[in-house]
């Protein structure tokens, strides 16, 4: 069994070792361009055109993190960098969820309890007390029920928010309302306080967080994109604040990355800004997950995360 690695930017050694350890059974090597020896199996993460193109005889290819959006669209870009017939697998929680849990719910509760107020009230030097926010007037939605959105649907619930979740299909999460498809969506987004995107990055899905969203929610809603920078209009979120209708954003993935100094997010008072560090890749329990989906596939089932290619996710 031939396995090649490819990561723009990651350490690949440690990568290489756990590999092995795991698969003792598997030649692995990081892939460098000229490499086109036999392969059974590619690990990458924006993979070069000629790594994969033309690999007919490979068994899978496995995406270094949970979006698959990046690959897809060098495929749209570049017809025959994923070849055809292999199935491509995605990284579907390995420590991610928990993550994106601890990160929505913190940004959560800033806002519920006001804290991002009492911040502002700081820097100007005023003792204001504000009127708290009630959970039964604080509804969330969650756009995207897929694994990362329903662990932070279910998390949320357990501290007695009430949430909904919308997708593309009809999913199903105790304790949560579920919306589904486009004839849904606008019910969804009525009487929500707080809008949490964990949308896969699809054609469908670029630009949703725009203007026309933004004006069915409640009047001073908050919104956490913890998505693709690709799903946030920009210019239609800072109208929105500007209006009020957006009252804060949080923001953890931009259009362009690093975001530019000179971008207005960077100075606006009611956005907060981090560096697309909701929920990074943690290589042990990705290799385990890998090392459990190739032993599936070289025993003859289905491995987990394999992407509707169709659908982009």
């Amino acid at each position: 069994m031939n396995i090649i690695f490819y990561h723009p930017f990651f350490d690949v050694q440690p990568w290489l070792d756990g590999l092995r350890q795991r698969l003792p059974q598997a030649s692995i090597r990081q892939w460098l361009p000229g490499d086109d020896q036999p392969a059974d199996y590619a690990l990458a993460w924006q993979p070069p055109f000629e790594m994969l193109a033309n690999r007919q005889r490979l068994k899978g290819i496995f995406a270094l993190g949970a979006g698959v959006d990046a690959i897809l669209q060098q495929e749209r870009l570049r017809p025959g960098t994923l070849p055809a017939g292999v199935p491509l697998v995605r990284l579907e929680d390995t420590g991610m969820a928990q993550q994106m849990q601890e990160y929505a719910l913190s940004y959560v509760l800033r806002y519920f309890r006001r804290f991002d107020e009492y911040q502002l009230l700081q820097q100007q030097k005023q003792w204001q007390p504000l009127a708290p926010h009630q959970q039964e007037n604080f509804t969330i939605g969650i756009l995207g029920a897929g694994v990362l959105g329903k662990s932070v649907a279910q998390k949320l619930v357990e501290f007695g928010f009430e949430v909904r979740c919308w997708s593309r299909s009809a999913k199903q999460i105790p304790g949560v309302t579920s919306f589904a498809g486009e004839g849904q969506r606008a019910a969804f987004l009525d009487g929500s306080r707080l809008i949490i995107n964990l949308l896969p990055n699809t054609p469908e899905t670029a630009g949703v967080l725009n203007r026309e969203l933004f004006a069915h929610l409640l009047p001073g809603a908050y919104l956490i994109n913890l998505a693709r920078g690709a799903h946030l209009v920009e210019d239609d979120l800072l109208a929105a604040l500007e209006q009020g209708q957006i009252a804060a954003a949080t923001l953890d993935v931009f259009a362009r990355e690093p975001l530019p100094a000179e971008h207005p997010f960077w100075c606006h008072p009611r956005v907060t800004i981090t560096p697309h560090i909701a929920a990074i890749t943690l290589p042990q329990q990705a290799m385990d997950m890998i090392a459990t989906n190739i032993q599936a596939i070289e025993a003859g089932r289905t491995p987990s995360g394999v992407v509707d290619l169709a659908r982009g996710y």
